[in-house]
């Protein structure tokens, strides 16, 4: 089975550090100014690497997030890294690539930071007080607060749907599962479908359907 601390969304990493403290809405703030500087103010290596270095300080010194923590998180997207960083290469220059894949990945570790020191309840009370306000034009923000819930929610459970689909192949003695589309495809869709259904049940029964 995938180990949560390898699933997205699925690691929260206790702490009292100034990060944790801090509200989930002003972290999310940061955040979306850092994304937003970076991509447009750095365009160069040095300066991007600079920025990792600086995010990744703030991960182990500031937040004393353990880097181990960090790198299994970092695990999943490293391959689209490299696969994006070479296709940079060969279509611009290799100096290009190194700055974007830089970027790239002080972004992910500062969204990743995030995550670590904030519990998904306190994020999601955070989007909701955020667009409480909007009710009043007839944005359906409870709707929507349930929507990024169950998102949220759901994401780490289908990561952790997919290890056990694996695990059973494996457990079986096949060790082709992960290259036959139909072996691996077909319980993942039907167990993912199940999962949708008991959803829906469990949210008509309390009456989010209304």
């Amino acid at each position: 089975m995938i180990s949560p601390s390898r699933v997205p969304l699925g690691l929260y990493v206790p702490g009292t550090s100034i990060v944790h403290r801090a509200s989930p809405g002003a972290k999310m703030l940061v955040l979306a100014v850092y994304l937003v500087s970076t991509a447009v103010f750095v365009n160069t290596w040095q300066v991007a690497l600079g920025c990792l270095a600086a995010v990744l300080a703030l991960v182990t010194l500031v937040a004393r997030v353990p880097l181990r923590a960090l790198v299994r998180q970092l695990t999943g997207v490293l391959p689209v890294l490299i696969g994006v960083g070479l296709l940079l290469w060969w279509r611009t220059s290799g100096t290009a690539a190194l700055t974007t894949v830089l970027v790239l990945l002080s972004s992910i570790t500062a969204a990743l930071l995030v995550t670590l020191t904030t519990r998904v309840a306190a994020m999601m009370d955070s989007f909701d007080r955020a667009l409480r306000p909007c009710a009043r034009f007839g944005l359906p923000v409870d709707q929507i607060s349930l929507a990024l819930t169950l998102t949220l929610r759901l994401i780490p459970m289908q990561v952790q749907m997919v290890g056990e689909v694996l695990d059973a192949r494996k457990a079986r003695g096949s060790r082709s599962a992960g290259l036959s589309p139909v072996a691996f495809g077909v319980p993942v869709i039907v167990r993912t479908i199940l999962r949708a259904r008991g959803v829906a049940d469990a949210l008509r029964a309390r009456g989010a359907a209304d």
